[in-house]
């Protein structure tokens, strides 16, 4: 089973995100708040895939994002944000990012999101 990573700092994104992760049966989820709580959850969870805001206390996503890929090159992020500027959507891109889901989301494409970045052995 997937293990997802999701750094929000709005409790009711997190649970949103987690209603429509368990639709697709996937429950195994990692809840934080702000970016710092997301890179260490990164470095001693090692998740398998990682939801990020970009706009969060502590640490803002984009900084977190640089962070976990120091840790780990290959990890999986989404950036997942209302902040949906061109110019931050390709900074976040830029940054080693895998996809951004501009909020509000479908759950049709956050999922579609979600699945096309795990691997189908992990789905």
């Amino acid at each position: 089973m997937s293990k997802i990573l999701i750094a929000d700092d709005a409790s009711f994104m997190r649970l949103m995100i987690c209603q429509i992760l368990a639709r697709k049966g996937l429950t195994d989820v990692i809840e934080v708040e702000n970016g710092q709580q997301a890179v260490e959850h990164f470095r001693s969870d090692k998740p398998d895939l990682t939801l990020m805001d970009i706009s969060m206390p502590e640490l803002d996503g984009l900084a977190a994002l640089v962070e976990i890929l120091a840790i780990d090159p290959l990890a999986k992020v989404i950036m997942c944000s209302a902040i949906a500027h061109e110019s931050m959507v390709q900074d976040a891109l830029k940054r080693g990012a895998l996809d951004f889901v501009i909020k509000p989301f479908r759950p049709e494409v956050l999922l579609r999101a979600v699945t096309r970045h795990l691997s189908p052995c992990n789905c």
